[in-house]
């Protein structure tokens, strides 16, 4: 089982009323939200922890878990308002307005978190659940708590103008990548943490934060993953785009599911250094899952049998 721990909120997509007037239409979403369900659709037995609302957009977003098969049992459940995301797009990337002042997601704190369950193979974490208050100090915690026993994955998924005191933010990700086995960044999430240098060697510093293993995703120029035995280059799939809502977080589910399939999440394994060849495979499927879902509006990862 993976456990998946982040923020659940609703994505307000642009669109246009039969009368042909701008509108916008509410998506479950989140981007952790969007990994727990797209794992969940490789076959990959998910639980989900988060501060979910019982209002009206709280109850869809747990509808569509029940539909997907995640297990939220272990979500702190209150009856603050559900985050609202105001998504733009521009050439098919997305830019996003964040409607967030004591939500449930957000108002989150330590008191909320889960005992992680025994059979737990890794935990992830992301999204713009760790840049805010209370919320993000709670799932620093619980990323600590998890490192002990299981494997941990970060995906830092920098959004500037979400960040409101950027030093604490970034004590906090040094905390994070610490305490991290795994981390997925985009090449412009790695030149934000690192500064402005060739990315091998930026990947090279983030790994002796911590890290046993880093994939940096490079949008149509594909995928890389660094470790200390050295690098593996995946080409991306040349796809129509529609949007790239949820190709990251899809990206990550396609990656852990690999990994989980081959028997590969487990710390020593990492820390030693994956072979290529499982490497290649985790990566791969990760790769066509996210080439399906560019292919959507919205987040709408696959099933693995559409991969086949």
């Amino acid at each position: 089982m993976i456990l998946c721990a982040g923020e659940a909120l609703i994505d307000m997509l642009p669109r246009q009323t039969e009368g042909h007037e701008a509108a916008f239409a509410p998506y479950p979403g989140g981007s952790v939200f969007n990994t727990a369900v797209a794992l969940s659709r490789l076959g990959t037995r998910t639980e989900f922890f988060t501060g979910l609302s019982t209002d009206l957009f709280g109850e869809r977003l747990s509808g569509v878990l029940m539909a997907n098969g995640v297990g939220h049992g272990l979500a702190h459940r209150c009856d603050r308002p559900t985050t609202l995301a105001f998504v733009t797009l521009t050439d098919g990337q997305a830019s996003y307005a964040f409607y967030d002042e004591n939500t449930a997601g957000r108002m989150l704190t330590e008191a909320d978190l889960p005992d992680i369950p025994d059979e737990t193979k890794a935990c992830f974490f992301g999204g713009i659940s760790l840049a805010v208050e209370p919320c993000a100090d709670a799932y620093a915690t619980l990323a600590a708590r998890a490192h002990a026993r299981h494997v941990t994955m970060l995906d830092p998924n920098i959004r500037p103008s979400f960040i409101a005191d950027e030093d604490r933010f970034r004590a906090r990700m040094d905390h994070m990548l610490a305490h991290s086995d795994i981390v997925k960044a985009s090449d412009e999430d790695l030149r934000w943490l690192m500064g402005d240098d060739a990315l091998p060697t930026l990947a090279e510093a983030l790994l002796d934060k911590g890290p046993s293993l880093i994939f940096v995703t490079q949008g149509a120029d594909g995928v890389t993953a660094f470790h200390r035995g050295g690098s593996l280059h995946i080409e991306a799939q040349m796809v129509q785009v529609v949007d790239t809502v949820g190709a990251g977080d899809t990206f990550n589910a396609g990656v852990l599911a690999g990994l989980s399939d081959a028997g590969a999440l487990d710390k020593d394994l990492l820390a030693r250094g994956l072979t290529d060849d499982t490497l290649r495979d985790a990566m791969t499927l990760g790769v066509k899952a996210a080439a399906i879902t560019v292919t959507r509006a919205g987040a709408n990862p696959p099933r693995r049998d559409e991969l086949e």
